[in-house]
Parts: C-alpha cells; structure tokens; sequence
C-alpha cells in the first residue's frame, strides 16, 4: 500500500486486479475543495493510457514489479527463451508478451523484462541496435545525395527506411521506438 502522495513516474500500481503503470502525475490544489493527484496511467499489459484523478491521501495498491537483465537465447516455437544473466535461469516469454520487440532482438542480446509474480509482463529494450541489412536495392550511380530513401530489410525481418547510398551487408543502427533508421555502424 502507498499514498497517492508518494506515486512515482515508473511506478506499478494494483487497481482492480489490473496492472498500471504511471506514466504522469501532478498534485493540483482546486479553488475550493482539497488537493487532488491528477494522473496518467498506463495498462501494462494492454498499452492502453488513461487519465484517473484520486483524492490527496488516497490509499493505493502497488505491485512489486521484478526488473531483471536478461539475455535472448532462441525462439522455440512457443515463445522467447530468455536467460537471467544473475542465476542462468531460463524463461519462455510467449509472443504476444514480446510483441513488437521481436523485431529487434538477436540472440545474445540483452533485454530487461518485468516480471510481477513469476508472469512476464513486458520487456524494455535498449533505445537502439545494431542490425545488418540483408537485402535493399542497390543504390544507382548520383544517389549519393542528401534525401531521399529505399526500403531496406535487416537481419530480423524488419522492414525500414535507409538512405539511398547503404547496400546489403551493412550495419545500421536502428531505433527500437519506431523503427527508424538512426546511421551507419563502422
């Protein structure tokens, strides 16, 4: 249990049997009447954001959200295998917990996955990687200008926007937010 005084941005709350994360919150002292904690939360397993408004003092339910470092392993069918680089233990992350994040992960990287009560709720990745292109155009001679870009495909099936001049076989770095194409590695 916790006040409504003391949330955190990051902070896991229990309301109703449902995870939410506060993404925002602001203390906000009305004319008349008492002072109100005005928030933003967010459906840790859903993604969906809401606005909730508690009284000041209020007493809320936390949940103890477990992040832990861990490594990728390999997909087995069933889902993600995952090591926790602490103990060497193995957890299968199913698909629809991985979501998008697929799209960036290789094995032997690294991801932080939250785990309340043994379940993996969600994984945070790095806010970017390092993938090869493994098929794009080729670039045609006076493309080296500034502007203008072509579908390029990297090493985990993802499909994204790179400059004209990037070939096959090089490294970019990628942005895990939206996918987007942040440079040439070495």
């Amino acid at each position: 249990m916790a006040s409504t005084n003391d949330l955190k941005n990051g902070m896991v709350l229990d309301l109703d049997g449902q995870l939410w994360s506060v993404v925002w919150f602001q203390h906000h002292k009305p004319g008349k009447g008492n002072t109100v904690v005005r928030t933003k939360l967010k459906h840790v397993l859903t993604g969906k954001v809401v606005d909730r408004t508690f009284n000041s003092d209020t007493k809320v339910d936390t949940a103890s959200v477990d992040r832990r470092e861990m490594q990728y392993l390999y997909h087995d069918g069933s889902g993600y295998v995952f090591m926790d680089t602490s103990n060497y233990e193995q957890m299968v992350i199913p698909d629809d917990t991985v979501g998008d994040a697929k799209n960036y992960l290789l094995p032997e990287h690294m991801a932080t996955v939250a785990i309340h009560e043994d379940t993996p709720l969600y994984l945070d990745l790095p806010a970017s990687v390092e993938l090869e292109v493994t098929y794009t155009e080729p670039g045609l001679q006076g493309d080296r200008s500034t502007g203008g870009t072509k579908p390029a495909t990297v090493e985990t099936g993802l499909q994204i926007q790179v400059p004209l001049f990037l070939t096959t076989g090089e490294r970019v770095k990628v942005d895990t937010r939206d996918g987007s194409y942040l440079g040439r590695v070495g």
